[in-house]
């Protein structure tokens, strides 16, 4: 029997994967030209496949067409850092552990407040819907199910964000969702959840139903204080030849949290040649 044929969504899916993928990674530099001809060889797809696909990179900020130039790529400041796809691929690049570091600080800066304000606002019903979330994450954790975890985690944090009344902060939970998940699937989270972090869920869940905003503010700003920590632990026990640069300052992944910013700016490359590499 004949293999079943590629379709043309396939490869087109195919093909915005494999250039994000080299886009986030820097395999394909800042400003050099992605030629198409050379993309139609390379992944044996049509013009009209290409061309969707650099659209759709092109509407995610990371390509731009140019006259006299062509399809050029773009720095990181031009891209869409919000769109789930964009945070998969900075996840799934060589610069992961910044890309976590950077959604944690964003993490830090929205989650404590949502929970304040989810104290203040939320309804009993929804205090204690987060009650009963706290509850099944701590038994999933305690019994080591990691992808029960995971589901009821997103939803507690999703169901925080939405108890706060701001609609801006609800939806901003596909992002703290692709935090999470990005965590697990890197293997950046520990089998068995630390207890601290159980007793936090559950911490933040029951100021929330008392209407404790200090409380709920304070339990939250420790959930994500802890996940940096135990995300650079994890990474510095998987990459210990990665704990100094050459000059012997503190890689990224040494810091004892996100939120403490770096002792100095990080070395941008200079920007690669123009012809597109294979990938």
């Amino acid at each position: 029997m004949n293999p079943k044929a590629v379709s043309p969504t396939d490869r087109h899916a195919a093909l915005v994967q494999s250039l994000g993928l080299a886009i986030a990674d820097g395999r394909l530099a800042a400003n050099s030209i992605v030629r198409l001809d050379e993309l139609e060889a390379q992944h044996s797809v049509s013009r009209s496949v290409v061309r969707e696909a650099t659209r759709v990179l092109s509407s995610k900020g990371m390509l731009a067409s140019r006259r006299r130039f062509g399809t050029v790529v773009q720095p990181e400041e031009a891209w869409n850092l919000y769109d789930p796809q964009v945070i998969r691929w900075r996840l799934a690049s060589s610069r992961r552990l910044e890309q976590l570091q950077s959604l944690n600080e964003l993490r830090g800066a929205i989650e404590p407040q949502a929970a304040r304000l989810a104290a203040e606002r939320a309804s009993w019903d929804a205090g204690s819907e987060l009650v009963s979330l706290a509850a099944r994450l701590w038994a999933a954790g305690q019994r080591g199910d990691q992808e029960e975890f995971l589901r009821l985690d997103v939803e507690f944090h999703a169901a925080v964000l939405k108890a706060s009344g701001n609609a801006m902060f609800s939806q901003l939970q596909n992002l703290v969702a692709e935090v999470l998940t990005g965590r697990v699937e890197h293997g950046l989270m520990p089998q068995l959840p630390q207890h601290e972090a159980l007793q936090l869920h559950v911490d933040v869940a029951s100021a929330i139903q008392r209407g404790e905003a200090a409380a709920a503010h304070a339990a939250m700003s420790r959930i994500v204080e802890q996940f940096a920590e135990e995300v650079g632990h994890i990474w510095s026990e998987h990459h210990p030849d990665a704990a100094q640069d050459s000059s012997g300052s503190t890689h990224p992944g040494r810091r004892e949290s996100p939120t403490t910013p770096p002792s100095g700016r990080r070395r941008t490359p200079a920007p690669g040649g123009t012809v597109s590499p294979n990938l």
